[in-house]
């Protein structure tokens, strides 16, 4: 089978788009989550909002490649799970061993970290909890499969308008904290079955059989969903915000305006005419390995390489292509080791 590079395009993209948003953190937030200042945040609310489409497209991807899979479920699992899974868990103790150096850690924070794996990623590195989304997505992908493969445009298009309303839970939750049957006793009200990543999966495997939007379509769901996300955050930061968890709430993966944005922006990417050259190929490969290893290079730029005199404007993005390519080569480098398959994720 000939190989679709504007996947390719849409990975790199959206690996780029992590970094970005990573970058972006150093100044978003404060010590003890405290709020960055409004000038600030304004600025990192244009420049970032975009930014939100990475994990949302990665899992689109899936739901692309995946679904429907004619695997029995043992099969699908042993397969596609240990790609997965043996890097995630090498990276988990080797960030629980960097933080030893790096943030002073103890060696019974490191043991405890790693035994806290099972429960939850155990070090300070956030970007940890995309693997156990991506482990449940995988864990669905069996069970999804036989209505996929049999479903009709418009039953699919039923499905997805009920996740679609979802999307509107967390502006909804900035003002009513418990909507739909929620409550201290009910943590699975209306709707429950359809939010999450879930929609995004069925999205990829949607876009595959009945296409992506028209490139005008798509124009006006990504500048849509940009411009929405952007003013969301700052009149949250303006008005309701008390800290950065608060801040969060618009910018949220599976909020409306951020599942605008990546439907769009998935049908300008595929639409993207590129020969899929040697390096794009290799850099789409290596996402996976990328997204496991760069905070470290995230760390090395930001602390060391970034002039103090630089905007935040002009850090963002520069830390965010510099910490590309370094980790890049650091994982050429690391690939040269044996047995990368299986620590590494290539």
């Amino acid at each position: 089978m000939q190989r679709n590079a504007s996947l390719d395009v849409i990975r790199v993209v959206a690996i780029f788009l992590v970094l970005w948003q990573h970058a972006s953190e150093y100044y978003l937030i404060g010590p003890e989550l405290a709020l960055a200042d409004r000038p600030t945040t304004v600025t990192i609310a244009w420049l970032s909002s975009l930014d939100r489409t990475c994990v949302p497209l990665f899992a689109m991807l899936s739901g692309y490649l995946l679904l429907p899979t004619r695997l029995g479920m043992g099969e699908f699992y042993r397969r596609r799970l240990p790609r997965v899974l043996y890097p995630w868990l090498f990276w988990c103790v080797g960030y629980a061993l960097y933080f030893v150096f790096y943030s002073g850690h103890t060696w019974d924070m490191f043991v405890r970290n790693v035994v806290s794996i099972p429960l939850n990623w155990g070090v300070e590195v956030g970007h940890l909890w995309y693997v156990y989304m991506l482990i449940g997505l995988y864990l669905l992908v069996p069970v999804l499969s036989p209505w996929v493969q049999q479903a009709t445009g418009r039953q699919f298009r039923v499905v997805l308008g009920l996740w679609w309303l979802t999307t509107l839970l967390p502006y909804i939750h900035l003002f009513y904290p418990q909507v739909w049957g929620e409550c201290s006793w009910n943590v699975s009200p209306m709707l429950a079955p359809f939010t999450g990543f879930t929609g995004f999966l069925l999205l990829g495997a949607y876009v595959r059989r009945f296409g992506a939007p028209r490139p005008l379509n798509a124009w006006c769901l990504t500048l849509s969903g940009y411009v929405g996300s952007a003013l969301a955050l700052i009149l949250t930061y303006d008005h309701l915000a008390k800290d950065v968890n608060d801040l969060e709430l618009p910018w949220n993966f599976c909020s409306l305006f951020i599942a605008m944005a990546t439907l769009g922006l998935w049908g300008l990417l595929s639409r993207v005419k590129v020969r899929g050259g040697r390096l794009l190929t290799d850099l789409s490969n290596s996402t996976y390995a990328i997204y496991l290893v760069h905070i470290i290079l995230l760390n090395v730029v930001h602390d060391h390489l970034v002039p103090a005199t630089l905007p935040v404007w002009a850090a963002i993005p520069y830390i965010a292509v510099l910490c590309l390519i370094l980790t890049y080569i650091t994982v050429k480098i690391l690939a040269l080791l044996p047995g990368k398959r299986y620590w590494l994720g290539v």
